[in-house]
């Protein structure tokens, strides 16, 4: 976490400014984050608690329509709200804004997120980690992680004296310069990388993935193919894609991206596609006309099945 107060203010200021729909200055704050790494994990901790903060501000104003007072001058973000949030209701988000900014992204220790969550964690070097939903990882330093289960995507500042380094499944990963997507699913692992380099397994088969370049561990061995570098970490953008998988583990994915219970007992049908997760959201019901399967009630989930 960010610990010099001048720099939270001025994240605070910034992050609330590019929330307003006329901000402009977009020169001015690329210059400010790259003034120096903690500049952007101040401003990633700061826009994880106004997202965080965001369901107390539409709270506030269902519960008070007061209009504001004339002589309003609040910065930024806040300004250009308080005319519908009213005088009580402002001075109530700002209560609740400091109540939750620093509670945001950790270093260090666990983070677990449910099913359909996501989470976004700041590093002291500048990096950060998107964890996606049913996920489990341990920042070990802020050089050193160890993902459990589920799926993240890292964005590292490169330091080759001080390689950042991924342990999942008992594999370690050593990046080198770079933005890679990770997925650990029981004994499957997924390593896709967007930017740089990656070193799998540097003491033994030292594979070497770079931009574009995807490896799967299954049974034991790695399997290579290329992907597209805009595809990796998709599930971040609201899209997930498998390839040749069971209906079992699509609807674990399902699952695990949406927060919606999916269920399937069939491991020998096997489908490849791209389903974007925000219309399974809406309706569960839509993955059928999607994966061409039935789809069935079952007490608070859905079960899946192949036509």
């Amino acid at each position: 976490m960010t610990s010099d107060p001048s720099i939270r203010e001025a994240a605070m200021k910034w992050a609330m400014a590019t929330r307003a729909p006329d901000f402009a200055d977009w020169e001015g704050f690329t210059h400010w984050l790259e003034k120096a790494p903690a500049h952007a994990v101040a401003y990633d901790e700061v826009h994880y608690a106004l997202e965080q903060a965001d369901p107390v501000i539409i709270a506030l104003c269902q519960e008070d329509s007061e209009p504001a007072a004339a002589n309003d001058n609040a910065p930024g973000w806040l300004a250009s709200r308080r005319a519908w949030l009213g005088g009580g209701i402002a001075a109530a988000l700002v209560m609740a804004l400091t109540s939750v900014l620093w509670l945001g992204p950790q270093q260090g220790g666990l983070h677990e997120t449910a099913p359909g969550e996501t989470r976004l964690i700041a590093l002291d070097d500048g990096s950060t980690v998107q964890l996606a939903g049913g996920s489990r990882l341990t920042i070990e330093s802020p050089r050193a992680a160890q993902l459990e289960t589920g799926q993240a995507l890292f964005t590292i500042r490169h330091d080759e004296a001080n390689p950042f380094v991924l342990t999942a499944g008992g594999e370690r990963l050593v990046d080198a310069g770079t933005i890679f997507d990770v997925r650990l699913a029981g004994e499957t692992l997924d390593v896709a990388v967007s930017e740089g380099a990656v070193i799998v397994a540097p003491e033994r088969q030292a594979i070497r993935l770079d931009a574009g370049t995807r490896a799967v561990r299954t049974s034991g061995r790695y399997r290579l193919a290329a992907i597209a570098p805009e595809a990796v970490g998709e599930w971040s953008r609201g899209r997930i894609s498998f390839e040749n998988a069971s209906l079992a583990e699509i609807a674990a994915e399902l699952t695990r991206a949406t927060g919606t219970r999916f269920t399937s007992t069939d491991a020998a049908t096997r489908l490849s596609g791209s389903i974007a997760t925000d219309a399974l959201r809406e309706d569960p019901r839509a993955v059928a006309g999607l994966l061409g399967v039935r789809v069935t009630r079952v007490g608070e989930g859905w079960a899946i099945a192949a036509r």
